[in-house]
């Protein structure tokens, strides 16, 4: 049974899975609101382009930090994974159209490098709309073994921010744990948001 995590909350991953947990999926949906959609089911199947006003498109990464919070590298749609091979992008969704994930960013989580200290997933308004804009947005964790839901944080905050900085998945005393941080945040790209994220490691 996964767990509905509030704003802070934090859990272990490998208690609520229920015991070893080796690779992870962290899926990450959204829809635009229905009055975004002015271009009906037609503009909604041709559309997508960034001024095309009929589609949002959010982007998903994971940022890997080491002990001294430094980013050590950065996984998006323009770097589907990561150097060491650990973390894997499945690729750019850009209008946020069907059920379940748009995005999807699996963590091997035995590949990690030991000196990565956490993992943040973020979400960015590449073509530029608020918040406003979006809603139905959240992430889950998901055990990649038995695609059993894990863990899920649904965002409730809509507001002027292209951004949010939405989970940490972090090393404790031997364990991965996770912290829905659900925290706001302004840039279009990963870039414009990596500052904004130091403060929540």
């Amino acid at each position: 049974m996964a767990i509905n995590l509030q704003k802070g909350q934090k859990i272990s991953l490998s208690k609520e899975s229920g015991g070893s947990l080796s690779k992870v999926i962290m899926g990450l949906g959204w829809d635009a609101k229905k009055s975004e959609k002015k271009g009906g089911m037609l503009g909604g199947l041709f559309g997508g382009g960034a001024g095309a006003g009929d589609s949002i498109d959010l982007d998903a990464s994971c940022v890997m930090f080491d002990d001294n919070n430094k980013s050590v590298d950065v996984v998006y749609f323009g770097h589907l994974k990561s150097k060491d091979g650990s973390i894997t992008h499945t690729g750019d969704n850009r209008t946020g159209d069907g059920d379940g994930d748009d995005e999807q960013i699996i963590v091997d989580l035995d590949k990690v490098p030991a000196n990565v200290k956490s993992l943040v997933f973020t979400v960015n308004s590449f073509t530029g709309q608020t918040f406003d804009s979006v809603e139905n947005a959240y992430c889950r964790m998901v055990d990649s073994s038995n695609k059993a839901e894990i863990a899920r944080y649904t965002l409730s905050s809509q507001g002027s921010h292209t951004a949010q900085i939405m989970a940490k998945v972090y090393r404790h005393n031997g364990e991965w744990k996770m912290h829905a941080i659900g925290e706001n945040g302004t840039g279009r790209t990963i870039e414009n948001l990596l500052p904004q994220i130091i403060p929540h490691l």
